[in-house]
């Protein structure tokens, strides 16, 4: 019986490699969890934040682990009765992306359901806004840590309040505490709505 002959065409892997692969692994297997707040007002509101959910869920090192309940909200920042009133809607994913990867993905969510950033408070198809990524504290101006006024908006503390009753947002307190000071009126929640958690 001949010994086994090792393959010739197999090289020792590089030291570099193997450190590149055993790093990667430990990101893959250390998700951070981050709130991401949904907002629309324009076209099939309900359709849009549903595809903006999915689109998500489709985006590699991203999984959805909760979407919270559907709210309809006056529109923030503008004279009464001058826009369409917003769905708007809290997700909780765990992802492996750096915030900046995150972000980049959030815009391009935006930008496929046609997202027009032509005036401040202006209507839009969508909003997908990073409000928090897990305990991170940054006030870098492209994406500002927890999101700056997420703190005092009922739109996004109510929704929220409803898939993590325990949440905090770093350097804020509790979202109850938060919710309760500003009050939920003009924010509505749409008991006959519902979004989907991706499979």
């Amino acid at each position: 019986m001949k010994p086994t002959q090792s393959d010739p065409t197999v090289q020792p892997v590089p030291a570099s490699v193997v450190e590149t692969v055993d790093a990667a692994d430990v990101t893959l297997s250390n998700p951070r969890w981050a709130v991401i707040a949904l907002g629309a007002n324009l076209g099939n509101r309900l359709e849009t934040l549903q595809g903006a959910v999915d689109a998500l869920a489709d985006t590699p090192g991203l999984r959805v682990k909760a979407v919270s309940p559907v709210y309809e909200t006056e529109p923030w920042g503008v004279e009464p009765g001058s826009q369409p009133a917003y769905f708007n809607a809290v997700t909780l994913v765990k992802t492996t992306l750096p915030p900046s990867s995150l972000l980049e993905r959030a815009h391009a969510v935006e930008e496929a359901f046609h997202r027009v950033r032509e005036e401040r408070w202006g209507a839009r198809t969508i909003d997908v806004d990073i409000v928090a990524y897990a305990d991170v504290v940054s006030d870098d101006p492209v994406l500002t840590l927890p999101h700056p006024r997420a703190h005092e908006r009922a739109f996004v503390l109510a929704p929220w309040h409803d898939v993590d009753p325990e949440a905090l947002i770093p350097g804020r307190g509790a979202v109850t505490d938060l919710l309760a000071a500003v009050g939920a009126e003009g924010v509505t929640r749409r008991a006959d709505l519902e979004l989907r958690l991706p499979e």
